[in-house]
């Protein structure tokens, strides 16, 4: 043996180093470090169309609650639903991103995780604080994300509220918890869920604000909390049906009428409360009806007696009208004269200042009611009082 290989030899070995570069190659792959090929059975079509309904409806009302937010139109398309692995995610989101994860406390078991572009979130947080979006400058801080969970937790509660119809129970969440992450780095790190290190369910959706944002948000669901949100959903379903389909009861059947009374052979009969009164024979057309004795009622009819109008008696009612004011007390006013001044002038009185009254000495004085003139008189004194002699009445 000369120690020198063949071409045989040679291939054989160049192909195991080929081999062997191949198996280091899929070992520091992303699918291979994010988990096994994506297992599409895991979900039928039915599912995932009716996961997609679910998933529209309460996506649709998030929209209306995320427009009265930013002030701004806001479009977010059908779903589509996938299956997909971490290794299909990071493909499509490879850049920093928010993670929001929403955990269902009632009616739901289980959690979800709604990812959004880092870039989105700024043009929301934007719009949320009164700016017109195109503050997207520098990174993004614990302001955004705070004010990122705070529009999630309104825009999850409406969804909670339109699955709560939908499914026929009441849904509730948790409040969200948003965080910035780097997709390439997570997985290694240990931030994933650990459904996510297999295949789970991919809920893409297409989101337009105005003309500021026009891009895709996901939802990712663990594939048992999208089988019992379809189980739920179906129940529910089933259970409307069902319930449009029951029959309606039949309407009870109304009493049965009270049989006439037979008709009372003339003349003979005689009936306590009525009298028998011949009524005279009528010839009638084709038919002579001889002398039938009909029963009538008696009946005691009057003329309709009404009191008569008399001016004595309007006289009396007027009288009792007024008796019940006669004791509401009235104000009496005895006014001696007026005058005008100006404010000067009146800022210049002082003790002894004498005012000129408009009336003339020993002119009748006014007497008022209530303000409204009625009377005048004099002034006349009753021991140590002043008092006023009615000399004229005045009539309207």
């Amino acid at each position: 043996m000369d120690g020198m290989l063949s071409q045989d030899e040679i291939n054989a070995l160049l192909s195991g180093m080929d081999l062997d570069s191949d198996v280091s190659a899929e070992a520091d792959s992303p699918a291979d470090s994010a988990g096994d090929a994506v297992d599409e059975s895991l979900l039928s079509d039915i599912e995932k169309d009716a996961i997609g309904e679910v998933a529209n409806i309460s996506m649709g009302t998030s929209a209306t609650t995320l427009y009265s937010l930013v002030n701004r139109k806001v479009n977010i398309t059908t779903p589509k639903v996938t299956m997909a692995n971490w290794a299909t995610v990071i493909e499509e989101y490879p850049k920093p991103c928010v993670f929001i994860r929403i955990k269902y406390t009632e009616g739901l078991d289980g959690s979800n995780i709604l990812v959004l572009q880092e870039n989105d979130v700024k043009i929301i947080t934007d719009l949320m604080m009164g700016g017109d979006g195109t503050n997207t400058d520098g990174e993004l801080g614990e302001l955004h994300l705070s004010a990122i969970s705070e529009a999630m937790n309104q825009m999850m509660g409406s969804s909670a509220t339109s699955l709560s119809s939908m499914l026929g129970k009441k849904i509730d969440i948790s409040p969200p918890d948003a965080n910035l992450v780097n997709m390439n780095e997570l997985y290694d790190t240990g931030g994933i869920e650990e459904y996510m290190k297999g295949t789970f369910v991919k809920i893409a959706f297409r989101m337009q604000i105005g003309d500021l944002v026009d891009s895709s948000i996901i939802q990712l669901y663990p594939v048992d909390f999208a089988r019992s949100l379809y189980d739920i959903f179906m129940e529910n379903q089933m259970g409307m049906n069902a319930e449009a389909e029951k029959p309606a009861e039949p309407a009870p059947m109304p009493a049965p009428a009270p049989a006439a009374p037979a008709p009372a052979p003339a003349p003979t009969v005689s009936m306590p409360q009525f009298e028998q009164v011949s009524m005279p024979q009528m010839a009638m057309p084709q038919m002579a009806m001889p002398g039938m004795v009909m029963p009538q009622p008696t009946m005691n009819v009057q003329p309709a007696q009404f009191q008569a109008f008399t001016p004595e008696m309007a006289a009396m009612i007027g009288q009792e009208n007024i008796g019940l004011i006669m004791d509401v007390p009235l104000e009496v006013t005895v006014e001696l004269g007026r005058t005008s001044k100006t404010i000067h002038e009146i800022l210049d009185f002082a003790p002894g200042t004498i005012i000129e009254l408009e009336k003339i000495a020993g002119e009748p004085i006014d007497v008022l009611v209530n303000g409204k003139f009625v009377a005048k008189g004099e002034v006349v004194v009753i021991e140590e009082n002043f008092g006023i002699r009615v000399t004229e009445i005045i009539k309207d």
